[in-house]
């Protein structure tokens, strides 16, 4: 397909405008591009180039302007490179909407009808088929969501997705589980499978997720913070903090699938908590898995689903945290140097995780980990909203979660 070459030239009101602003040269704007396609399109999801199904995994700018954006894709045992702009999406996607953005900016027009309503039909093709599942032969699922006597799955390493009856214990959305299948069918167009779970794993780095974007905010700078009266000193935990300097300052991107950014009301999480206060506990609990049905990376959901459990089963609300820790943790990076304050609303989400995973921690005994993420809640957020520096006083005393909550004498 001939392209026009992109032009920082396109009208002030084009879609990708926002993007691309005070980006002076093609190579600056295709980066700012590939940023903004990370961070809006959800992947691997199912796709079709010339007319052929492949399983789309990742969208990235190799350096040169005149290739574009291409996508990463795999079909069979096959992986390759395509222009982002030959790529369809199912229809009413997130990739579909990026990909008519992306092909408005180059300058090449919409794609034909045709091409559009066969990448309609690919919505359908998302699903496990025969030749994903093999009755006698494991398979590893990607757990999306957990229903009374279900499990809503992906096939690890595709976007196709399949309903495993089984009997539902301790698993929880973002794990991956092994199976052997038992029986296979379809109902009203969607496959089933039976078997049961054999084994269970936590590796996010290997769901295929689409990393959580990080808004710069500016610099943190402690000069900055109350860190106690005058002429008092300055506690143990907050020096090498204030030692360290002016770091940089973000907000995590927040993931709320289905909620209308115009409508204030539209809050899923609150509408689960709500729930769970009139005492509709399975209502509250399928609200929230049908968030991480459609998206795995919405963190809120997998720490509400922990406070869910937190009294009952602390072991299982452990699970929900640290799938949510584990998403945040790929988002930032080994390296992440920077600053995620709770006065900037989004990054809440990840904080939580991360308290409810070390109070979990701490009330099983793992004073380690406890200790490590009550630290890390204290460089992420020196404000320390959450109380993170009296939990780490309480457990350099020696004392126990049952001891500060008044169970033990």
């Amino acid at each position: 397909m001939t392209r026009k070459k992109p032009s920082s030239a396109s009208k002030p009101d084009a879609p990708f405008a926002r993007i691309v602003a005070g980006a002076k040269t093609d190579d600056a704007q295709l980066r700012a591009l590939e940023a903004a396609a990370q961070r809006e399109v959800a992947l691997p999801a199912e796709a079709l180039v010339v007319g052929e199904p492949i399983t789309a995994v990742a969208i990235g700018y190799p350096g040169h302007p005149r290739a574009g954006l291409m996508l990463a894709g795999v079909r069979g045992e096959r992986r390759f490179s395509v222009g982002l702009a030959d790529v369809v999406f199912a229809e009413g996607s997130q990739g579909a909407r990026f990909v008519s953005l992306y092909r408005a900016w180059l300058g090449v027009g919409e794609l034909a009808h045709h091409e559009r309503a066969v990448g309609a039909a690919a919505a359908g093709r998302a699903k496990a088929t025969s030749g994903d599942l093999v009755i006698g032969v494991p398979i590893e699922l990607v757990v999306l969501a957990c229903k009374q006597n279900a499990l809503r799955c992906r096939v690890l390493g595709t976007a196709r997705e399949v309903t495993l009856r089984t009997a539902v214990q301790d698993e929880v959305p973002g794990s991956i589980i092994t199976v052997t299948p038992k029986k296979q069918w379809t109902h009203e167009r969607h496959p089933y499978v039976s078997g049961d779970v054999q084994g269970t794993r936590f590796a996010v780095a290997a769901l295929g997720l689409t990393p959580l974007a990080l808004h710069e905010q500016g610099d943190w700078d402690p000069v900055n913070d109350y860190w106690g009266e005058e002429g008092e000193p300055i506690e143990a935990w907050a020096k090498p903090i204030i030692a360290r300097g002016k770091r940089p300052m973000f907000e995590m991107e927040q993931v709320l699938p289905g909620v209308d950014p115009e409508d204030f009301e539209s809050d899923p999480i609150l509408e689960a908590a709500e729930l769970r206060e009139a005492g509709d506990l399975r209502g509250a609990y399928d609200r929230l898995m049908k968030l991480l049905e459609r998206d795995l990376r919405c963190l809120d959901a997998h720490s509400h689903l922990g406070n869910f459990e937190f009294e009952r089963r602390p072991k299982q609300a452990l699970a929900h945290y640290e799938v949510g820790v584990s998403i945040g943790a790929l988002s930032l990076g080994q390296d992440f140097a920077g600053v995620l304050p709770w006065g900037l609303i989004d990054n809440r989400p990840f904080l939580r995780c991360l308290n409810g995973a070390g109070l979990c921690a701490w009330r099983l005994r793992d004073i380690r980990a406890a200790r490590a993420l009550f630290t890390q809640m204290l460089w992420l957020n020196p404000n320390d909203n959450q109380g993170a520096r009296f939990n780490l006083a309480a457990i350099e005393a020696g004392r126990t979660w049952e001891e500060l909550e008044g169970d033990e004498p």
